[in-house]
């Protein structure tokens, strides 16, 4: 790894979990990281509920646009974070992967949406501390 580690969030849509992963390591290392997210079947835009929850958290994913999963941008990054898309995800030799089981919250109520906000932050914390 680099001085500034590249952390690569991935799932299905690109919508959801990988975004909210996203916002909240953006927020919580700051320029210390580098981060991205995409997804291997992404969707429009971002589920509104998920930039709901994350307001609450006063982080603002409104503006974020899925993107497609890249080859390349697996090859950029230090750890390559996955939620649930299972073996769209390329593997190259020397990253660090981790695989992070979360509820998707595609079609959910925001009292649904808040526990896995909350456990996304749980894991991004504890990744931080381990960069």
């Amino acid at each position: 790894m680099t001085d500034r580690p590249t952390v690569l969030f991935v799932c299905v849509h690109n919508a959801g979990r990988s975004q909210m992963a996203a916002g909240y390591l953006q927020h919580l290392a700051g320029d210390r990281v580098r981060v991205f997210s995409a997804g291997s079947e992404p969707a429009d835009r971002v589920n509104a509920v998920a930039v709901e929850a994350m307001a609450e958290e006063g982080i603002d994913i409104a503006t974020a646009v899925p993107a497609v999963l890249e080859a390349d941008t697996v090859r950029e990054s230090d750890v390559v974070v996955t939620m649930g898309c299972g073996d769209a995800c390329p593997v190259f030799p020397g990253k660090r992967y981790e695989d992070w089981e979360l509820d998707d919250p595609a079609g959910q109520p925001i009292d649904r949406v808040r526990p896995v906000r909350d456990a996304v932050r749980a894991r991004v914390e504890q990744l931080i501390a381990t960069l």
